[in-house]
């Protein structure tokens, strides 16, 4: 079936992937439709979230960016810009929309800060890993088990709040949604 783990030296020997379709970055009323149209028709879509991190103790910041990818198109919701519209909100509460994702818990809470819904439809992939007797659960790492590959963390602690995210910064969010997607797909074909 799956590794149970996966070492340092292990991770470094797969190939290096990201996400390479479409990446829309949702910055303006007429992106925010594109990706309401596109999602509200989706089975399933990778889920994530980037906060700008803080440096300094009882520094708090706001979710900056939301992340839902399909296959082949990654929207990159700037949260800090646009807030988080009733329509996203109802897709984040379709329990018909399976949304994977890695350590959600904190992500959830973090976008309800800024408008409630009702969670509905969303699958802990750490708790999938449990299941099938995976003892590594960072996003990282269960990529390299569940799919083969490895993916780049480098931009993790950037600046998400930036006027324009970098090309490199659109990528890693990108991969990182598209990510779940591909280990939800890989565990619901071996379980």
């Amino acid at each position: 079936m799956f590794k149970e783990s996966i070492t340092k030296e292990e991770l470094v020997e797969l190939p290096l992937k990201w996400f390479e379709g479409e990446i829309v970055v949702v910055d303006s009323k007429e992106t925010l439709q594109q990706a309401e149209e596109v999602l509200s028709k989706q089975l399933i879509i990778g889920f994530d979230t980037e906060t700008k991190p803080a440096f300094k103790k009882g520094v708090f910041n706001h979710v900056a960016l939301l992340q839902l990818s399909t296959k082949t198109q990654a929207f990159l919701i700037r949260l800090n810009q646009i807030g988080l519209s009733k329509k996203i909100c109802d897709i984040l509460a379709n329990p018909e929309i399976i949304k994977p994702g890695v350590a959600i818990r904190d992500d959830i809470k973090g976008l309800m800060l800024i408008r409630k819904f009702k969670p509905g439809g969303f699958v802990e992939l750490q708790d999938s890993a449990i299941e099938l007797g995976i003892q590594n659960f960072s996003l990282k790492k269960l990529t390299a088990i569940a799919c083969g590959f490895r993916i780049s963390k480098g931009q993790q602690l950037t600046n998400w709040e930036v006027d324009e995210l970098t090309e490199k910064q659109q990528i890693y969010a990108a991969t990182d949604a598209w990510t779940s997607l591909k280990i939800y797909e890989t565990f619901s074909k071996n379980s």
